[in-house]
């Protein structure tokens, strides 16, 4: 099986990428599952549950998320029924939603796993990622072979470190956050081969900081003060990576960098 993996959607740019491009990318390189980070995809900060709807109808299977899962209030009202909609798994237990799910391809062959993890070096003191993705894997195992993770972390060296640490474990272990794609896409080695990326990048407006207007965020670090960061447009990339996964072990077989113009598809921005 494929699964195309989408690095993290800034607002409506982003939505429009996949809207226009997922369906035909589905097509085209026959993907059979597709996760999205959807935290940043309303208005770059958060996510509702109309866009959410949107999302799922252009064609992805499962929305993570990360640190802004709940900046919208809106997302309570799904959080907690909505099983393609997953917030990180190491969140302490009493807050809503889940932080992982088990979720059928579109043609009911193949059970899929997708956890949510968030890091904690230059973010919040959240539950251990290594411990609980540990915990929810062996959950996920009882189920499916096949096991997908999202690693919402800032710190690199977290993210390396959970990759090597699940190895053997997940299918898939790809990050999120820092909206810089990086070059360092592999199969780990090892009997059980799983597939890495430390970061899938942004689904957005290039030509930005991170999917921000330039100015705005250069306001901020040239004075220190509070400045509002608006979505940037323009040049718009789908950016992320395409996992060839062994469906009857579970185990990566190959994994593919993804960076795709909007431009390209040659289409009306509606």
């Amino acid at each position: 099986m494929k699964v195309l993996f989408i690095g993290d959607i800034v607002g409506e740019p982003g939505r429009k990428a996949i809207r226009k491009i997922v369906p035909l990318l589905k097509q085209k390189k026959n993907i059979d599952f597709v996760v999205a980070n959807g935290e940043n995809a309303a208005g770059g900060s958060g996510i509702t549950p109309s866009i959410f709807s949107e999302l799922i109808r252009a064609g992805v299977d499962v929305v993570t998320s990360g640190d802004h899962i709940f900046k919208r209030r809106e997302v309570l009202e799904i959080v907690e029924t909505q099983e393609r909609l997953i917030r990180p798994a190491n969140y302490p237990q009493d807050v809503p939603g889940r932080g992982f799910t088990v979720v059928e391809t579109a043609d009911r062959r193949l059970s899929v796993g997708v956890i949510n993890l968030a890091g904690r070096v230059f973010m919040s003191p959240l539950d251990c990622p290594f411990r609980v993705g540990r915990k929810a894997i062996e959950e996920i195992k009882t189920r499916t072979d096949i096991v997908l993770i999202d690693v919402h972390a800032e710190a690199t060296s977290e993210k390396v470190a959970l990759g090597w640490y699940f190895n053997g474990l997940a299918s898939a272990v790809v990050g999120t956050h820092t909206h810089i794609q990086t070059a360092d896409e592999r199969i780990l080695p090892g009997p059980d081969h799983t597939a890495y990326l430390t970061d899938l990048g942004m689904t957005g407006p290039i030509d930005s900081v991170i999917g921000r207007k330039t100015e705005q965020v250069m306001i901020r670090f040239l004075r220190q003060v509070p400045t509002r960061f608006e979505v940037a447009e323009g040049n718009v990339q789908l950016q992320g990576a395409v996992v060839e996964i062994d469906e009857k072990s579970g185990k990566a077989v190959s994994i593919t960098r993804v960076r795709e113009n909007l431009a390209d598809y040659d289409v009306r921005l509606d």
